[in-house]
């Protein structure tokens, strides 16, 4: 049987975008060709619903991140391969494949197969949209506009017994992740804003949990003295996506646990301020992006220059947040 090959290593918000696309590739191919992914150990767990699937795995750093998958690779002797990561690792994967047909968004070696323009198409920049040009130039369908995240039963009782264990069974309940990984910090809204918006919510009989991981656990503990919850480091990546869909709305920073909770199909609203919103926002939440202008976003730093005053994120209001969430009708 011929094979075919799906790289997609990371990130963790990435994956999540490109679940759809692989989905759409496995679904295509798996009648009459086995259908591989090769991706981080970290992420294999989030594909355990896409039954016609294998899963490789190699960590994502580290002197074994190139030799060894490549040998893998060249072992297996893929037909086809799709490159849904496009960074020099994997493009060096993608030359040393022996594939017969390659295809990714660069233009040109190692591919051979590519979109015109890299898949940008009317100033569309956003991952998503990009994916779907590659799967056009493969001749496969695209991928519906929709996230998919699949969570079982298992996560949904892990998640249940939590919330008995909280008292918050039957409590009309709202996500909040105010962190961002600590390379990120210029990502963060500032801590007052939160506990006013986390406030008034509560004031509207909503509960507040501030989710998160490791990264996020110190400033969860400072907000949840105030008010809320902690649960930082409280579910894995289904049962936070198990956790999302009993959930009303979420607030989030531009974090991998925004894409998470927009895969459950919760509604998310997202706070950006140092990265564009239109190439990473969570898929289908473009109307949910939150926003203040100024002449220096984005700007791609992980910090902030003190001159700048954080300016973009604390410009923007808690009361801008409220008014779009009640516009929706969600308040």
């Amino acid at each position: 049987m011929e094979q075919v090959l799906i790289v997609k290593l990371g990130a963790l918000g990435d994956v999540i975008i490109a679940m759809p696309h692989i989905k759409q590739i496995m679904e295509y191919y798996s009648k009459a060709k086995e259908v591989w992914l090769l991706t981080a150990p970290e992420f294999a767990s989030l594909f355990t619903e896409f039954p016609y699937l294998k899963i490789q795995s190699f960590p994502r750093r580290g002197l074994k991140s190139l030799a060894a998958p490549i040998q893998w690779i060249r072992s297996q002797s893929f037909q086809i391969l799709f490159d849904l990561q496009g960074s020099d690792r994997s493009k060096t994967m993608v030359a040393l494949s022996g594939a017969n047909e390659r295809y990714g968004l660069g233009s040109g070696f190692p591919y051979t197969h590519c979109p015109p323009n890299r898949g940008i198409v009317a100033g569309e920049v956003h991952s998503f949209s990009r994916l779907n040009r590659l799967l056009e130039a493969a001749d496969l369908p695209i991928a519906p506009t929709s996230p998919y995240l699949g969570a079982g039963g298992a996560q949904y009782w892990v998640v249940r017994d939590w919330l008995a264990q909280k008292k918050l069974l039957g409590r009309d309940m709202i996500l909040i992740h105010a962190g961002s990984s600590a390379r990120w910090e210029s990502k963060r809204w500032i801590e007052a804003h939160f506990i006013t918006l986390a406030t008034i919510l509560e004031q509207q009989g909503l509960a507040v949990i501030w989710i998160g991981g490791a990264e996020d656990s110190s400033l969860n503990q400072k907000l949840a003295q105030v008010i809320g919850i902690d649960a930082s480091e409280a579910f894995s990546l289904l049962e936070l996506a198990a956790l999302a869909r009993q959930a009303r709305f979420a607030i989030t920073t531009d974090s991998a646990p925004m894409h998470i909770i927009a895969a459950a199909g919760t509604p998310v609203y997202a706070l950006f301020g140092p990265t564009d919103w239109q190439r990473s926002h969570a898929v289908g939440q473009k109307e949910r992006v939150l926003t203040h202008s100024v002449s220096c976003s984005p700007c791609y730093l992980p910090q902030c220059p003190t001159e700048r005053a954080h300016q973009c994120l604390v410009a923007l209001s808690p009361e801008k947040v409220l008014a779009c969430i009640r516009n929706d009708g969600l308040l």
